[in-house]
């Protein structure tokens, strides 16, 4: 089979500057050569001196080709994601019309505004989607893993209520998530925070704490009311974080 030379190449289509223009840019800085500038606004400490040790470049179609060869590789494995993931159906139009609405992230212009617009979108229906289902007057639109997410509610609680009260220590259900436990006990070791894990049932409060999180549902697949333990922590002048699992909001009293 012939292999015919593209007649579209990535240099034809690329508004990159003429050397005229390089010419004028130097010459309203004073330079004479790109090199120059580089030595100028490049601290001599990281500026490399030597010759980029790279393979020779690639045409467009070499590179597509390439990036397939490699994609080809790889394979396709069951998830093991761990406690909190659950399969679930989504419906189609809701997939289609959302998920994969390419208005979304379809870019036509270079700085692809496009694309930062479609996601702000995006994140403003997720927003207004938690709003919904918890119950809350107001809901930020981070997507952070709900490990990461709890973490940073526990740095939240700690600027807002930590030097008030004093206290430097934050409570954990012993039946959130272990991953869940692990990241906010990470988070907490160079924030000089005390992590307490252990029974919400039995936590006497003994030891001052400006913040707890708890399960819903537990990590055990368990639905427990919380309101009781709200009204403990809320007595000690802390906040309740509530790590919950969205879809069930649809069906279970809101946090």
């Amino acid at each position: 089979m012939t292999r015919f030379a593209p007649t579209d190449v990535f240099a034809d289509r690329h508004n990159g500057p003429r050397q005229s223009d390089v010419d004028h840019m130097l010459g309203r800085l004073g330079l004479s050569t790109l090199d120059q500038l580089s030595e100028a606004v490049v601290p001599a400490g990281i500026l490399i001196q030597d010759d980029l040790n790279l393979p020779a470049a690639l045409t467009e179609q070499e590179a597509q080709t390439s990036l397939g060869t490699l994609a080809a590789e790889n394979t396709v494995h069951r998830s093991y994601l761990g406690l909190g993931y659950a399969d679930c159906v989504t419906p189609p139009v809701i997939l289609r019309n959302i998920l994969e609405n390419p208005g979304w992230y379809t870019q036509y212009t270079p700085y692809q505004a496009e694309i930062s617009q479609g996601r702000l979108e995006a994140l403003l229906n997720f927003q207004t989607l938690v709003t919904d289902l918890t119950g809350l007057e107001i809901a930020n639109s981070s997507l952070l893993d709900e490990a990461t997410a709890a973490a940073e509610a526990m740095t939240l609680c700690q600027r807002v209520l930590g030097r008030k009260n004093k206290a430097t220590a934050f409570f954990v259900s012993e039946r959130c998530h272990p991953q869940t436990i692990a990241v906010i006990q990470t988070r907490a070791e160079p924030l000089g925070v005390e992590v307490i894990v252990g029974d919400h049932e039995t936590f006497d409060f003994s030891t001052p704490v400006f913040g707890a999180v708890v399960q819903y549902p537990c990590s055990d697949g368990a639905v427990l009311d919380y309101a009781g333990f709200a009204e403990k922590v809320h007595a000690q002048g802390a906040l309740l974080i509530v790590a919950a699992d969205l879809m069930s909001l649809c069906l279970l009293r809101p946090p």
